[in-house]
């Protein structure tokens, strides 16, 4: 894991405070930049111990889809897919890296009980903040599905908790279900 705040270099290319943070399979690190979480409280309502530690466990997750193969897979599956068929898979992938931070927090919970009150509202309330159509409601006053490549607010929370209630790896397929049903 890679701390960074301003700009920073990876195998994946160069990163700057607006990349955020992300993960770079060549390099199978995780890269965290630190300005993320400030705009997180302050531009995104989407603040609190929690809430970062939601962010981390995401991209973390992303390393588990490499180690599992899943990340691989579907790199190479893109590329003979349309824009859209790319962005909607894209979108399985991240649904699944939040179901993944579910079940981080879960077991993180269950072993030692680190879950405080307010904390799964924050993860939540993160997941509503960063969720595709609300960021580019945010920032161009409408919403285009077919340029979504992480997920809506209700998808992003509705994976985040189905890890968080299940604690179930098995029930993290976001690749067999119906893109409707997501």
């Amino acid at each position: 894991m890679v701390l960074f705040s301003g700009a920073t270099q990876s195998v994946c290319g160069s990163a700057s405070s607006a990349t955020g943070p992300f993960y770079c399979p060549a390099d199978r690190t995780v890269y965290i930049d630190l300005s993320f979480f400030e705009e997180m409280k302050s531009q995104l309502n989407a603040g609190g111990d929690f809430a970062y530690a939601y962010v981390i466990a995401h991209e973390v997750g992303h390393h588990v889809q490499h180690l599992l193969g899943t990340l691989g897979k579907v790199q190479q599956q893109q590329q003979q897919m349309s824009e859209k068929d790319r962005n909607q898979m894209n979108v399985r992938l991240e649904l699944q890296a939040d179901f993944y931070a579910g079940i981080w927090a879960y077991y993180d919970n269950k072993n030692f009980n680190s879950i405080e009150d307010g904390d799964i509202e924050e993860g939540l309330n993160a997941a509503t903040q960063i969720g595709d159509d609300r960021l580019q409601m945010q920032s161009q006053g409408y919403v285009v599905p077919d340029a979504f490549n992480h997920g809506t607010s209700a998808q992003r929370t509705r994976w985040l908790k189905k890890g968080l209630e299940s604690g179930n790896l098995s029930q993290g397929d976001t690749f067999s279900v119906d893109y409707s049903q997501l």
